[in-house]
Formats: C-alpha cells, structure tokens, sequence
C-alpha cells in the first residue's frame, strides 16, 4: 500500500508488524525527557500522529483519550516524532496532562520498530495499533493518507475487545 502526504508519495523506513504478531518493544521519551519503555502487561492503544500541533492530530488525539477513557484496564498512547517540550505545552493547553504522550524526536526507536518514519519528513507516519495485555498485536490501521484521519470506531472496538 502506497503513503501518500498531501497526495504525494511517501518513503517508511523500518518494518511494519502485522496483525496477529508480537508488538515490538521500543523506548520513547517522556514530557519530563525520561525514557518510557513499552512492554507488553497491559491492552494497550498505540495512537500515532506526525505533529500533535496539527487539528488533525489534535482531533485524533483528544478523539483517542475520549472514547477509549470508558475501556476498563486499558491505556492509550499516542507517539510523535515532536519534542517533549512541544508535547508538555499541547497536553496543558489540551487539559490532558495526564495523557500518554510520548516522543520518538531523539531516536526513533518506536517508527523504525513499527516502520513508520517518514524518510522525506523525518515524522511519523499516520497510524493506529492495538496491542493486547500478552502483547499481541490485534489491530493495525496505517492510514494511506497521511493528512487523513484513521477508523476511530474499528480501532476502539478493537480496543473493547481485546483481552
């Protein structure tokens, strides 16, 4: 499947994992700069925007910590290639300084892992992965158009239902 941004295409560097298949672990920073890593234990949605400062991450973002906020045991993430600092100011103008929201700036550990950085931005490419408490991979949508918005409804359900 093609990535377009702005209609035009797009490379991703790294290797996407499928549905069925085991979430990468991978290390991003946190709004305060300390190193979060991701392992499996809890079902989590992994929420990917390329700059929480467009309306289109902001809907995805605030949209994600909303709706799944009624799923019992779960956590959202949501990951950009942003920086930390970028992210503290978002989540306070939002009232979402709770929020899981995570940098991959310094070295993209997460995008190459899930093979979503944009090789001509240097962002991360539009996506949505729901990983269950064992840490199966039970949902992933990586939107073909970068600028456009993912299945909110699939991906939640998906959320709903994992174990």
């Amino acid at each position: 499947m093609g990535i377009t941004f702005k209609d035009k295409p797009v490379t991703l560097s790294g290797e996407q994992p499928q549905t069925g298949e085991k979430a990468p672990s991978f290390t991003v920073l946190g709004t305060d700069l300390s190193e979060v890593t991701f392992e499996a234990g809890t079902k989590t949605l992994i929420s990917v925007v390329p700059s929480i400062d467009t309306s289109t991450c902001d809907k995805q973002t605030r949209t994600f910590n909303e709706e799944a906020a009624a799923v019992d045991n779960a956590e959202i993430w949501t990951i950009s290639a942003d920086l930390p600092f970028a992210q503290r100011r978002w989540c306070a103008n939002a009232g979402l300084e709770g929020a899981h929201i995570y940098s991959d700036h310094k070295t993209l550990d997460f995008g190459m892992a899930y093979g979503l950085v944009i090789e001509e931005l240097r962002l991360l490419s539009r996506a949505v992965f729901v990983v269950d408490s064992s840490g199966t991979i039970v949902y992933s949508e990586v939107v073909g158009e970068v600028s456009g918005h993912p299945d909110y409804e699939k991906a939640v359900e998906a959320l709903k239902q994992a174990e």
